[in-house]
């Protein structure tokens, strides 16, 4: 099975620190989280800055970084482990949650709740003062050390009956809940994150809050602040402000014709 999985080591001085412009008091939480040893739970819409936020702690606090992205065939093997055949016969292969354990990393499932919940259940001995991992193929017991932490994500948005996260399973974490920024912090995350000047940012940020307005009546999901940044990013190197608009804003959103042409009226009727 194909599990995507993405790994980042940072340097304790904090170098090459991912950008991100905090909204309340999120770092504060999560470093003390991180001291105390405790597991965290991040909850907030597509695109709100909740991946870019644990690589920037990850950095700030030189821990690697292996970042897990859920889905519903997830395993618990996919995660902790399993026997492989290779050319001098078998062997054991570390999942990404027993080699953040063993690196004393920072393990990071993004929307979580997408994982069969038989699969969430193996980290609840690491959500606890036990803080252990039972690889039960081979007989060991990991215990984490104190660098380790555990993080999951999800948006809440998406949840139902079938998808959502067990009470057993969500009050062993910290949580918080992340939105997108308010007009004038988003203005200024996308001239950081892109360059671009004062009035295309704000005026993109003006757009993005006109269709956000319109998510309870015609989209299941908000213009998020990424799309924004790629909004940004091809007007910035040349490309047409409505022409990147309509590509990155309108698009992505829907796939009803009758839902784009009226996205697609409302930008234009902002930008005149």
């Amino acid at each position: 099975m194909y599990l995507d999985v993405n790994t980042a080591t940072h340097s304790a001085s904090g170098r090459n620190t991912p950008f991100y412009k905090p909204q309340r008091n999120e770092v504060a939480l999560f470093k003390n989280a991180w001291q105390q040893q405790l597991p965290v739970m991040i909850k907030g819409p597509t695109g709100c800055g909740k991946t870019r936020f644990i690589e920037h702690m990850a950095a700030r606090l030189g821990r690697p970084l292996y970042t897990v992205s859920c889905h519903d065939d997830l395993t618990a093997a996919d995660l902790v482990g399993r026997y492989l055949i290779g050319d001098k016969g078998t062997f054991w292969s570390d999942g990404p949650l027993t080699r953040a354990v063993r690196d004393g990393a920072i393990c990071y499932l993004d929307e979580v709740v997408e994982a069969r919940k038989d699969t969430t259940v193996v980290l609840h001995p690491l959500t606890d003062n036990r803080r252990v991992l039972p690889l039960e193929r081979t007989g060991e017991l990991l215990h984490a050390p104190k660098e380790f932490m555990l993080v999951v994500s999800y948006n809440p948005g998406y949840q139902n009956l079938l998808k959502n996260l067990k009470p057993s399973t969500r009050q062993r974490f910290v949580a918080m809940t992340f939105d997108f920024p308010d007009p004038a912090l988003e203005t200024e995350i996308l001239m950081g994150e892109t360059g671009i000047e004062r009035p295309l940012a704000e005026q993109l940020v003006k757009l993005a809050n006109i269709l956000r307005r319109l998510k309870d009546h015609d989209l299941e999901e908000a213009a998020s602040t990424r799309l924004l940044v790629y909004t940004a990013r091809l007007v910035q190197n040349g490309f047409d402000l409505k022409e990147a608009c309509q590509a990155a804003l309108v698009e992505p959103l829907s796939d009803d014709a009758d839902t784009i042409e009226a996205l697609r009226e409302a930008i234009y009727a902002s930008l005149g």
